[in-house]
């Protein structure tokens, strides 16, 4: 059964790069009938946070992305131990002890020399009465994962066939000194053990599924299919990593973004499709195709989520925004109409209160100089409320046969003088609605 897996990492709030890989593999899992895993990644004791797990979970329940089950790698050391174990008795495990000075020192060598910045193996050729010594004096060392020095070779999803060669790649650290499981070791044993099929992560991991390969190998498992999408960039090309906590998904759900919008833009962008707004995630789902991504950079610009939140905005029932309406302050006999007057005039929910604030206290007059008789006369010619949904045909007809001005020329002068604006909802809408007509003043 295809099984998928987000795993993110609570040390923070998710955000659009997150919810890319998210997105993908929860896509994937649910168009084959499969399963979609969350896999809380919180081996670091110091950085993780419960209030980080809660959010993940809340930022996902928004969105509608539901998982089939949790996993937890903190309740799951005893199964990282056992692996690294075995590879400690095929001879595939090593402790290190250099320091981060000492590494970095090395690397300047090797590059001044024209190599690869690549570890040079020193520890594996420690005596054991040096390896106690070097403990006694420095404390535990990490745990390093000894590549066969061949190439690796595999057909990613998005990327096509790729090839490494181990020697050019750092024997990868499992386990540091103070005993942290890492993210490398830990996930392979997950994936392993829970038999997910596919993964679906940024084009930043290709060196360490490289690395993974082989440590799949060594314990005997099942690789799965591996595809890296592109990374995410700023609307010019813009490296996005450094704002990325600025668009934490709470932080675009407090700006009004709408979950099918942002799922909409994720789903397509960076493919060959075009994006479109979907109206459920059985539409989303029936569009996906993996094989539609490129592996060139994505620019992705936030600005875009507000066109597609307002357009799916203006498909929703009263029923699905009363909340939003009765919090603008808007009555519940007069929550219909408002409605229907509104909701193609909004970006977001929160333009909802303007628009009653309107409503009840009217709007300064936007009158030009050449217009104040004329809307001085056409006021004269409004009838007394309450307004209905004939009230603005019947004055403008009036006020047409009075002043013979038709067209634009009728029309926005008094449009400006009892909204304040230029354009905005159909007048004969939102005339009923207005309990204060400053204009008459």
């Amino acid at each position: 059964m295809t099984t998928t897996r987000f795993a993110p990492s609570p040390t923070g709030y998710i955000h659009v790069g997150n919810l890319r890989t998210a997105l993908m593999n929860y896509l994937i899992a649910r168009k084959a009938g499969g399963i979609f895993i969350l896999r809380i990644d919180d081996t670091d004791p110091e950085r993780s946070k419960e209030e980080y797990v809660d959010a993940i979970k809340q930022d996902l329940e928004w969105l509608g992305l539901n998982w089939d089950r949790v996993e937890r790698q903190s309740e799951r050391l005893d199964r990282y131990a056992e692996a690294a174990d075995k590879l400690r008795e095929i001879g595939r495990f090593y402790e290190a002890f250099e320091t981060p000075t000492e590494l970095d020192l090395k690397r300047k060598k090797q590059l001044n020399m024209g190599k690869p910045p690549v570890y040079d193996r020193a520890a594996l050729n420690l005596p054991d009465a040096e390896k106690e010594a070097l403990r006694a004096e420095r404390g535990n060392g990490v745990w390093r994962f000894k590549l066969n020095h061949e190439r690796i070779e595999w057909t990613d999803g998005i990327l096509g066939d790729i090839s490494i060669d181990a020697a050019s790649v750092s024997d990868p650290v499992l386990i540091r000194g103070d005993g942290q499981v890492l993210y490398t070791i830990a996930s392979v044993v997950d994936d392993t053990e829970m038999g997910v099929t596919d993964v679906v992560r940024g084009s930043d991991h290709v060196t360490n599924t490289a690395t993974q390969i082989q440590i799949i190998d060594a314990l005997g498992g099942q690789c799965p299919n591996f595809a890296h999408h592109s990374l995410l960039t700023g609307p010019q090309g813009e490296a996005l990593s450094k704002r990325l906590g600025t668009l934490a998904l709470r932080d675009l759900r407090e700006q009004g973004v709408q979950p099918m919008a942002l799922l909409s833009l994720m789903a397509r962008l960076g493919s060959s499709d075009p994006v479109e707004l979907r109206a459920d995630m059985a539409e989303l789902v029936d569009g996906f195709d993996l094989s539609r991504f490129g592996a060139a950079p994505t620019k992705f610009d936030v600005q875009d989520l507000f066109p597609l939140t307002a357009k799916h905005l203006q498909s929703l029932t009263l029923s699905e925004v009363s909340d939003a309406v009765a919090d603008a302050g808007v009555p519940p006999e007069l929550a219909e109409p408002f409605w229907a007057m509104a909701r193609k005039n909004i970006t977001t929910l929160a333009d909802l209160k303007g628009w009653w604030e309107l409503c009840q206290d009217g709007a300064e007059p936007l009158i030009d100089d050449e217009d104040r008789d004329f809307v001085s006369e056409a006021m004269a010619l409004l009838p007394e409320g309450p307004f209905d949904g004939e009230t603005w045909g019947d004055w403008t007809k009036a006020v047409k046969e009075v002043t013979g001005r038709k067209g634009k020329g009728l029309f926005m002068p008094l449009r400006k003088a009892l909204t304040g604006m230029e354009r905005g909802p159909e007048m004969a809408t939102l005339l009923p609605l207005l309990q204060v007509i400053r204009a008459r003043n």
